[in-house]
């Protein structure tokens, strides 16, 4: 075990963590300046919760207590503190001891004493909870197993911290004490607790921010015009329901109240006799810092930065912008920005549009988050244009431009909406991700619940925007892109696409399948949606068109008849003007709007299937079908009838119109859509649908969501081409798919052979001879002896491989390994490339190897650039390759394809995140373009696909169990009929960085 030079200061120790209530505090090692600030939070603990600490009256601290608690080692003894405006309000210590109990003498010693104290005007906010994780992490980085603490049985409070912090625990009762231990090895329960109150915690500083009680405008200009005076109109203009003040230094003295607004003015925040929950911010950047320290004095819990002059103009402002972070987080506060557009709820108890934007959407269920505040405005505009209005089609329920997105982001937002009853899709525009590994966490719990919907923009230039202090991910696009898939999150490209995505998604069912029936009046329309399903990997029926003066009533019978069908998931409708007798010619009658009432109808015998439309010229029909309409008093009947309700009750009774065949001639038939290599079968039931999980609140309380009950509005989404239609329903089709899946995600599985601990010895006696030279983080390859030990250690065997320096060697490696064998160069610039001649198979005997060694040795070079080395011939298969990597920012990463070109040259290869479930590894062999070639393709024979399942999931939870292994590439694997061989392997290791998304929860700091 490492430990660094005594005294030295900790850095990485420090943290800001959200607390239960949605304020921030910072957590930080003590040091021997704390001293007065010891004594000032001793001084404000009252005398129940001094005693609770030292089990009898304690009124002050002896100046050898105050020198005790603020000195220590960072290794036998270590004190936390949480701070808020840099005063403690919690402490935490351990102090090392033997099995006796006493003080440790021995650094083998693994347990130690803690004890926790917090200020009683901050007990209940989940200080001791965030102080246990924090101290506990440390605990085990210095080589601490377990902890002991001994509690009054009265102290009920602190028992609960730690019998609900998930640990395996021992409690024990004797002389009136209560004495709790527990390991410190985080567990499945510990690691789900620490989630839980991560996402409660950040989900409350969210809610916090986008329903406060009173909002002050500081910067808010003197005369109209400007960005201060603009978020305030945009305020008042949206019927905000808290109180809002306008603050500006610049006011008169005499000025009691803003005009035109009418809003109360005033000078400074300290003349504002109530809370202010949220301070709107438009100065100078110069002039911020005085501002956060008024809002901190005032007990501000959240700002929202709107000025600019900060990362995204240069270094200086980058380092302007983390002040300003440090000082936001000192007084407990959230912060939205720098250089934000702003942020709205449309709750009708609350209307806030604290934002630049100049109306206010309308109120429905799609939340919505950017960085860009450009994208914002194109997003907000665009869901506008779509559905205005409050219950319209493309309402929303929240919006957050995050601007530099400093503190804030969209973690943050998916961990509110994960449990907000108001938003039933999150749409998210991102342009840098801070850090993927936990987003990648989030967003499968959130899409487990409700659709997540990411455009990302920057994706090919590998930094990240002016603005945004991130670490860069070096895994490729396409690789986050697959991630995004794994998690469920469905991945677009454009503005346009997440609107259209978003609207299907938050007024239709998930559909059951992939059928697609198609049906209109225009031919050509119904072959570009037919085209575009084929496209889509959908698969469509034969188009029914209907003549083209079909009538509303026409179209409602079709689409009855194609909904009940059983062949069919979901149903496209395509619509051009009809033209015939009493017809309207001009689409800017009312026949939009007859034939939105007709589809609506029909929708409503079926609300299990989606509808879809797609129209030319019809705007009032998009109109109509955007709009909120009341839900039917009653059940409609399963087939219109002359005497039911609709756009043509007062028309006469008159038989539907046989569907028109697409060409004179009979057609031939359609081909059905291809079907490719085996899959596993899929899960039986039926499938999860939006509407399904509104109207089921019970089951969503059971999982700690709280759902609202509510009568929704028909709604149907309308595009103007059938390639956008099509695209946003294939998109459901499949995210329906994989919440069909992560029902049952598969399991990690164990095997007997794997030797855990031996691998952990094996790894840190590697790491040990690194010597300290090597900084955290930085990899270093493993000697190929060790690396085969290694993999052994987890039942990855790698074929022999004896080094041939000359003619004479390669002989006697042959003798001993047994002909047939292979002769290959291992120089970098010809590893696994036969087609350079660098491999040379199937070697009979001793005067052929004698042969092969001149032949290569002449042709490509000495045998001290090739390296040359035998190794035995294996069963003819196919050549894959297998690999794991570790991206500071991505996570760890199990990729797979085949060797060679596939993977080199096409990019052929499928990730997955570690650890891998043999589910996920299944679907993740099937999902290569070239995996045909594993099944059988043209009568070869199938490998042995599962020991290639086998051997991925080998590697997965080799690197899951054990962070310093950083990279595993093991190639070629030759897979046969029957097993597989692993011809080459290499392993890195590095040592792993003190904290992780593993580790306790922090917000970040860029």
């Amino acid at each position: 075990m490492q430990t660094p030079p005594e005294h030295a200061y900790p850095t990485h120790w420090e943290a800001d963590v959200v607390l239960r209530d949605g304020g921030t505090a910072r957590i930080r090692p003590i040091t021997t300046d704390d001293a007065e600030r010891l004594v000032s939070f001793y001084e404000q603990v009252s005398d129940e919760s001094k005693y609770y600490r030292f089990f009898a009256p304690y009124p002050r601290l002896s100046d050898r207590d105050v020198h005790r608690f603020t000195h220590h080692d960072y290794v036998d003894r270590v004190g936390l503190a949480a701070t808020i405006g840099g005063e403690f309000i919690g402490t935490v210590r351990y102090d090392r001891i033997n099995e006796q109990g006493l003080p440790a003498k021995n650094p083998e010693d693994d347990q130690a004493e803690v004890a926790f104290l917090v200020q009683d005007a901050h007990q209940g906010r989940g200080v001791a909870s965030a102080l246990l994780e924090h101290i506990a992490a440390v605990a085990r980085e210095r080589g601490i197993r377990r902890f002991a603490a001994e509690v009054l049985p009265a102290n009920s409070k602190m028992i609960k911290v730690f019998t609900d912090a998930g640990y395996t625990h021992k409690r024990t009762f004797e002389d009136g004490v209560v004495r709790l231990e527990f390991e410190l090895e985080p567990t499945e329960q510990s690691m789900a607790v620490m989630r839980g109150r991560e996402q409660r915690a950040e989900a409350r500083s969210v809610q916090r921010l986008l329903a406060p009680g009173s909002v002050a405008v500081i910067g808010t200009g003197r005369t109209p015009g400007g960005v201060g005076r603009t978020a305030l109109r945009s305020l008042l203009d949206s019927g905000f329901t808290g109180r809002v003040h306008a603050v500006n230094h610049a006011f008169p003295e005499d000025l009691q109240r803003l005009d035109p607004e009418d809003a109360p003015a005033v000078r400074t925040l300290r003349e504002i006799t109530d809370p202010v929950d949220l301070a709107v911010i438009a100065v100078p950047a110069d002039s911020v810092p005085d501002v956060i320290r008024d809002c901190g004095e005032h007990g501000v819990q959240g700002v929202l930065v709107l000025s600019s002059g900060y990362a995204e103009a240069g270094p200086d402002g980058r380092e302007r912008q983390r002040a300003l972070l440090r000082q936001a987080r000192s007084y407990g506060m959230r912060l939205i920005g720098p250089n934000a557009f702003g942020l709205i709820n449309t709750a009708p108890d609350v209307r806030l549009n604290a934002s630049l934007a100049p109306q206010m959407p309308g109120a429905g269920h799609i939340g919505l988050f950017t960085q860009s505040g450009a994208i914002g405005i194109a997003l907000l505009s665009g869901l506008h244009a779509r559905g205005p209005g409050d219950g319209g089609i493309a309402g929303i329920s929240a919006f957050v431009s995050a601007g530099n997105r400093a503190d804030v982001s969209g973690n943050d937002l998916l961990q509110y909406w994960y449990e907000d009853p108001d938003t039933d899709v999150v749409i998210l525009y991102l342009e840098s991700i801070g850090n993927p590994r936990k987003f990648a966490r989030l967003a499968r719990r959130t899409a487990a619940v409700k659709p997540v919907v990411v455009a990302k923009g920057a994706r090919h230039n590998g930094t990240a925007p002016p603005g945004h202090a991130v670490p860069t991910v070096r895994v490729p696009d396409s690789t986050v892109a697959a991630l995004m898939r794994q998690a469920g999150v469905i991945r677009v490209d454009t503005v346009t696409e997440l609107i259209d995505a978003g609207l299907l998604l938050a007024s239709q069912p998930l559909p059951a399948g992939p059928r697609i029936a198609i049906l209109g009046n225009s031919e050509s329309l119904a072959l570009l949606a037919y085209d575009a399903c084929l496209t889509e990997g959908l698969r469509p029926q034969r188009p029914r068109v209907l003549a083209s003066a079909a009538t509303p009533d026409d179209f409602r019978a079709a689409l009855v008849e194609a909904l009940s069908a059983d062949g069919c998931d979901a149903v496209v409708v395509t619509a051009i003007p009809w033209v015939g007798e009493g017809a309207a010619v001009s689409p800017g009658g009312s026949e939009g709007a007859a034939l939105a009432d007709a589809l609506r109808t029909a929708a409503a015998a079926h609300p299990e299937k989606p509808v879809t439309v797609v129209h030319l010229a019809m705007d009032d029909l998009a109109q109509t079908l955007a709009a909120p309409a009341p839900a039917p008093a009653s059940a409609p009947a399963p087939a219109p009838s002359a005497e039911s309700s609709g756009p043509a009750r007062n028309q006469a009774a008159r038989p539907e119109p046989a569907a028109r065949p697409m060409n004179p001639a009979p057609p031939p038939p359609i081909p059905p859509a291809p079907s490719h290599f085996p899959r596993p079968p899929a899960p039986t039931g039926p499938p999860p649908t939006l509407a399904a999980r509104q109207a089921t609140p019970a089951r969503d309380a059971e999982a700690g969501i709280p759902r609202r009950p509510r009568r929704e509005p028909l709604r149907i989404p309308a595009y103007p081409a059938a390639e956008r239609a099509v695209r946003s329903l294939a998109e459901a089709v499949r995210y329906a798919a994989w919440r069909r899946e992560a029902a049952d995600p598969g399991r990690v599985p164990e095997y007997d052979d794997i030797q855990e601990a031996a691998a952990g010895a094996d790894i840190e006696r590697l790491l040990d001879g690194l010597g300290p030279d090597v900084p955290t983080g930085r990899s270093v390859p493993v000697p190929p002896q060790d690396a085969e030990a290694l993999l052994a250690r987890y039942g990855i065997h790698t074929l022999p491989v004896l080094p041939a320096p000359d003619p004479d060697t390669a002989v006697r490696a042959a003798a001993r390994l047994g002909y047939p064998v292979a002769l290959k160069t291992t120089a970098p610039h010809l590893r696994h490339r036969p087609d350079l001649g660098g491999v040379r198979l199937d070697i009979a005997g001793e005067t052929e190897l004698r042969r092969t060694y001149a032949e290569l040795t002449d042709y490509l070079g000495s045998p001290e650039e090739l390296r040359p080395v035998v190794q035995s011939m294996v069963p003819r298969g196919v050549d894959t390759v297998v690999r794991a990597a570790i991206d500071p920012a991505a996570g760890a990463v199990l990729s797979f394809g085949l060797a060679g070109a596939p993977s080199q040259l096409l990019g052929d290869i499928a990730h997955r995140l570690i650890p891998a479930t043999d589910r996920e590894v299944a679907e993740q062999i099937r999902s290569i373009r070239a995996a045909p070639l594993l099944f059988g393709w043209r009568g070869s024979q199938p490998v042995d696909t599962a020991a290639l399942a086998e051997l991925l999931l080998r590697v997965s939870r080799l690197v899951d169990d054990h962070p310093e292994v950083v990279g595993v590439d093991l190639e070629p694997v030759v897979v046969a009929a029957q097993g597989l061989s692993v011809l080459g392997a290499t392993v890195r290791l590095a040592r792993p960085p003190a904290t992780t998304d593993l580790g306790p929860r922090r917000l970040p700091v860029y």
